[in-house]
């Protein structure tokens, strides 16, 4: 389906793609990037955290039983009971405690969110370490977050993995070579870690691992009963990192192979990009481009190398490029004509290129036109 809605795109969805695919702020492995708790308080006039009690249906109230004050105001200085101006039925509610933020509107609370948690939650303690290190540098706050990715309660866990989601790699390269590689390891092991969470972890353990870690990497692709679906793409980074040669050449094995799955050989994709951008110390970048040119004899994903080498500059590339005219591919998939033309207008000193352009402005002037727009967008962010 993924496939089928890509070879179909109209121009306005071709230029949302094409913007999309540029070079993002956040973590290279994640999809899992949004609010954090640390925003949420940042945004509220007062947090609170407490036990529900007392609800009147008649004045639509309920007290909240103030366990923690997670960020104050003067309303509730010194108290040790809040009334919230609204019914919450306490039938439903007894079994936990809740997490309560509120606006301050004409001097009076207004809740606008509840999170029920757990009576042991470590929620208090957690907002409150998020809350001291709100002023420090990513760099610095990550450590703190990774020794909750793995705690009991799934609201402060998932926050967790959402600082580092959020988080560019930079801020999280030199930190993680200091992480505690077993923990990773045991993570990466245990069949109920969430597949989102894999290519963050198998990256960070590249950071951090030895050599009985990328054997453990590579078993996490090559174990035919994990079938890994996401996060591929950071553990076959991962395993470069540690090893580089033999990173590369097997995530290059899987990409020339037409008969691995897709998201397999998309997957080399994503670490070829990873490595380009932000590991250029680990693979020759001609070594990366070689690699990635191997896709282009594959119908399925050739338009998305062809955007890669072109974005890298590769104008060395421009005859396996045109070389596509000749495929299937080129002649069924308009996505494929098009992602060969914006290469050759990205290289118009390369005579070849220039020629099929000028062939396409006679034939396919809008085409052109379309495909030149779509350019100086790219170059304007």
């Amino acid at each position: 389906m993924l496939r089928f809605l890509r070879y179909s795109l109209p121009l306005l969805a071709v230029l949302i793609l094409s913007l999309a695919s540029a070079p993002t702020t956040a973590c290279p492995f994640c999809s899992m990037q949004g609010q954090t708790l640390a925003g949420e308080v940042a945004g509220a006039d007062m947090v609170l955290f407490g036990t529900l009690a007392n609800a009147n249906i008649k004045d639509d109230t309920t007290d909240l039983v103030l366990d923690s004050v997670v960020k104050t105001n003067d309303l509730v200085a010194g108290k040790k009971v809040v009334t919230l101006p609204k019914y919450l039925e306490p039938d439903k509610l007894t079994q936990y405690k809740f997490l309560v933020f509120c606006y301050i509107f004409k001097g009076k609370i207004d809740p606008y969110r509840g999170m029920a948690m757990k009576p042991d939650s470590d929620i208090v303690a957690y907002l409150k370490g998020v809350q001291e290190l709100k002023d420090k540098k990513p760099a610095e706050r990550l450590p703190f977050y990774f020794k909750y990715l793995d705690n009991a309660d799934p609201e402060i866990s998932m926050d967790a993995f959402k600082e580092f989601a959020n988080a560019d790699y930079k801020d999280y390269r030199e930190m993680a070579k200091n992480l505690p590689a077993d923990k990773l390891a045991g993570w990466l092991r245990d069949r109920n870690t969430p597949g989102f969470r894999i290519g963050l972890y198998g990256s960070l353990l590249g950071h951090c691992g030895k050599d009985k870690d990328a054997t453990l990497l590579r078993s996490l692709i090559d174990d035919p009963e994990r079938k890994l679906s996401s996060g591929v793409d950071g553990v076959m980074a991962g395993y470069t990192m540690i090893k580089p040669k033999e990173g590369w050449e097997y995530t290059k094995s899987l990409m020339k192979d037409p008969n691995k799955e897709f998201l397999m050989r998309y997957a080399g994709l994503r670490a070829a990009r990873f490595l380009h951008d932000f590991r250029p110390d680990l693979v020759d970048k001609k070594e990366l481009a070689d690699g990635v040119a191997q896709l282009l004899n594959q119908k399925d994903i050739a338009d998305l190398a062809v955007e890669d080498l072109r974005k890298w500059g590769c104008a060395d590339m421009t005859n396996r490029v045109l070389a596509l005219r000749e495929t299937e591919a080129y002649t069924t998939l308009p996505i494929v004509r098009r992602s060969v033309l914006r290469f050759a207008l990205s290289f118009p000193d390369v005579a070849a290129d220039s020629a099929y352009v000028a062939e396409q402005r006679k034939s396919n002037a809008q085409g052109v036109s379309e495909a030149e727009e779509i350019l100086k967008l790219e170059q304007a962010k």
